[in-house]
């Protein structure tokens, strides 16, 4: 089954715990440290739509992009009746992004990056973010570090909700970087019944380094990195990273 086909319909059941409101306070944080008034806001990989929600909520006007029509499905319900300017909502891959104009702030949450799993496919992305940002915009992202992703491996975990649990077993090849998440989900049917679906995810692992000088590249020669909505840089050991990228004049 193609990604997320399954995972879209249980996404938000399965991810009631992961804080969208305190990350969103910590990327708001970083949006003013922009060099222009921030008023469009795109948010790549956008998913359900969580946080492209709570940013519109938040006034700013948002333009959502992500590869999967079922992911986006769910995220254009939930953006109904939101005040203010509706979100675009755009079937996108992040490689190939291509807007109507320019933003003034671009946001890339909850590791969505580590999903590119080929370099040139990251490098291309920061490419056409440059195309879209303005010059002394900003782009925030946060990444998995190579250190989470090489311990999660030959672990199991379980994510169990009334309606609908998943059990998914990741593999890290250390010579790739790519780690492999075998995701078996299990919904309730109206019958009492249960559904079984399998899924297979692949995120790669990249240096912080290696981010930065593709960014700088791409055109976003002031680069900032920061703990886990930590407003310092990233200790040793740490196992999310943000990204800050100030887009060049």
């Amino acid at each position: 089954m193609s990604s997320y086909e399954a995972l879209a319909g249980s996404y938000d059941a399965l991810t009631e715990d992961v804080a969208y409101q305190r990350r969103a306070d910590f990327i708001g944080k970083l949006l003013r440290r922009s060099r222009i008034p921030v008023k469009t806001v795109l948010d790549l990989a956008c998913g359900t739509g969580t946080m492209t929600c709570l940013f519109a909520r938040r006034g700013y006007e948002m333009i959502a992009v992500d590869g999967s029509e079922d992911m986006l499905s769910r995220a254009r319900e939930k953006a109904e009746g939101l005040p203010g300017v509706p979100p675009l909502f755009l079937h996108q891959e992040m490689p190939k992004l291509d807007l109507y104009g320019t933003v003034e702030a671009a946001i890339c949450c909850l590791d969505s990056l580590n999903y590119l799993t080929a370099p040139a496919e990251v490098q291309r992305t920061f490419q056409r973010l440059s195309l879209f940002v303005q010059p002394g915009g900003v782009l925030v992202f946060d990444v998995h570090t190579p250190e989470h992703l090489a311990g999660l491996d030959g672990q199991v975990f379980l994510d169990e909700r009334e309606d609908v649990y998943c059990v998914w077993r990741p593999e890290y090849d250390r010579r790739s970087g790519i780690c492999t998440y075998y995701m078996d989900l299990f919904n309730r049917r109206p019958d009492g019944a249960w559904d079984r679906q399998l899924e297979v995810h692949r995120q790669r692992s990249y240096p912080i380094a290696q981010l930065r000088s593709w960014l700088m590249e791409a055109g976003f020669p002031k680069v900032s990195t920061y703990g886990d909505c930590r407003m310092r840089a990233p200790r040793e050991g740490e196992e999310r990273v943000y990204f800050c990228a100030v887009r060049g004049r």
